[in-house]
């Protein structure tokens, strides 16, 4: 269940406070007294909250409802591949023309101008935006950058002709456990509202919630609405954009999970530079996390660091001298855990400069300086697949580096790429999904995206398919 949340951390004030407080403790035999005043016992989060709860927005989405794909109108089709609600079809009653739905979230304004961040699931495949202010205005928004990678996407409010209190960037790598934190959201739609805890954990980093993974915990209650809501510190900055809770029931126990400020920063930083796309550094180079198994063979102390399974020729890796079999355990000083720690740590550089990438190569300790430059982008050849099979409604593209590493591929695999699949298609209801890689059909070898597109128009009543997902190649009949 996806959600939002706020943190925030202890001002020198509060601190102050709260040592003046325990050095005041009685001792055992000291008479008790009853507070003489409000100001003795009252600690409250108020001047935080007055500070940045009009940054925090409310954010609704209006998405239309897929339609039925005339394909199901053939009674083959429909035998073969089911049909709209029914068993293997999308859908179901009430799907027509004008029918909508809407998503409710949060956002937080990150630039006075109106810039506003809120996460990518929150207006995916929205076709309206519209955003509620603390004071119960309303603006249209529009879309400017969407980063599905790190399910964060930015806003821009239209024609407001105003400046909006903002919320500035808290470093989220300085970020302790226990420190406390203040969430703020719209949760179950009630309206604004505050929650305070502690951030349980930082870098957790096996949550499977987006590519980057790489989370602030926080045991402060977040639910349903919260989604793209602020986590703030006790000094009133961002440290983190909440995003996802763990739960069986739907409600908040205490597990929330928030996309760390470093990371906002660097999407929001490509949407002020006009940016339709995030450009991250790129390594070249295919990791994997150290199991104990790994660890006990390099005779290890405990399984940490990424380990390089193979290097691209050419890449930044290469070019830097990484090899198979190193062992990454820092990017510019900062510990590396595993593999999602890695990618969050090198995708958190600015594009330009260099990183210097702490290795364990034979045993011994070494660096190697990594360029931080964008992948390569190469003709894509993008086209969607209309003929009548099981891939209509595919929007497919040969594989570049700059593709290969968005979508975790491996750049030199063969085959063409599903980058997406339209709602209500034949191709999302047979379960075929973004990042899928077709190798080849019915005996044809699938090189580019033309061979796809010639093999998908030929009539046939048996379809078969191999296709590589998650590193699985797998095959498989559809039809006969």
């Amino acid at each position: 269940m996806i959600q939002s949340m706020i943190i925030h951390r202890f001002s020198a004030l509060a601190l102050a406070a709260a040592a003046l407080s325990w050095s005041a403790a009685p001792s055992v035999g000291q008479d008790r007294r009853v507070p003489g005043s409000p100001a003795e016992v009252q600690m409250s989060f108020s001047p935080v909250v007055k500070r940045v709860a009009p940054a925090v927005v409310n954010v609704y989405a209006a998405k239309p409802v897929a339609r039925q794909n005339p394909l199901f109108d053939d009674p083959i089709f429909r035998r073969f591949f089911g049909a709209p609600g029914g068993p293997g079809g999308p859908g179901g009653p009430g799907q027509g023309p004008g029918n909508r739905m809407s998503s409710l979230g949060s956002g937080v304004i990150v630039d006075p101008s109106g810039l506003i961040v809120t996460n990518h699931h929150v207006i995916e495949g929205a076709t309206e935006v519209k955003i509620s202010l603390a004071d119960r205005r309303e603006f249209e928004a529009e879309i400017v950058l969407k980063d599905q990678r790190s399910d964060l996407a930015v806003l821009r409010v239209k024609g407001a002709g105003e400046r909006f209190p903002a919320i500035d960037f808290a470093d989220s790598d300085a970020a302790q456990v226990g420190d406390i934190v203040l969430a703020i959201g719209n949760p179950f739609s009630v309206g604004q509202t505050v929650t305070h805890g502690i951030i349980s954990a930082v870098a957790r980093t096996q949550v499977g919630i987006t590519d980057y993974q790489f989370f602030i915990q926080t045991d402060a209650a977040i639910n349903p609405g919260n989604s793209g809501g602020a986590l703030v510190d006790l000094t009133g900055k961002l440290v983190g954009i909440n995003t996802a809770i763990f739960s069986r029931s739907g409600g908040s126990i205490g597990i929330g999970f928030a996309i760390p400020a470093n990371m906002v920063r660097v999407v929001v930083a490509s949407a002020q530079g006009g940016g339709s796309a995030v450009k991250r550094p790129w390594l070249g180079a295919r990791l994997q996390t150290v199991t104990p198994e790994i660890a006990e063979s390099l005779s290890l102390k405990r399984p940490v660091g990424a380990l390089v399974g193979t290097v691209t020729g050419g890449s930044p890796a290469a070019r830097a001298g990484l090899r198979t079999g190193d062992l990454i355990v820092a990017v510019d000083g900062a510990g590396v855990d595993d593999a999602n720690a890695f990618d969050y740590r090198f995708a958190t550089k600015p594009l330009g400069g260099h990183a210097k990438v702490g290795v364990i190569r034979n045993g011994k300790d070494t660096a190697v300086t990594v360029a931080l430059e964008s992948a390569p982008e190469l003709p894509l050849d993008e086209l969607t697949i209309q003929a009548r099979s099981p891939f209509m409604g595919a929007r497919i593209s040969n594989l570049s580096p700059a593709l290969a590493d968005e979508l975790r591929l491996d750049i030199s695999s063969d085959g063409v790429v599903i980058l997406d699949v339209a709602n209500g298609s034949v191709a999302q209801s047979l379960g075929f999904q973004r990042g899928d890689v077709i190798l080849q059909v019915n005996d044809t070898k699938i090189a580019k995206t033309s061979d796809l597109e010639r093999v998908s128009s030929q009539a046939s009543r048996a379809w078969r398919v191999t296709a590589r997902r998650g590193g699985q190649q797998i095959s498989f009949m559809l039809g006969g």
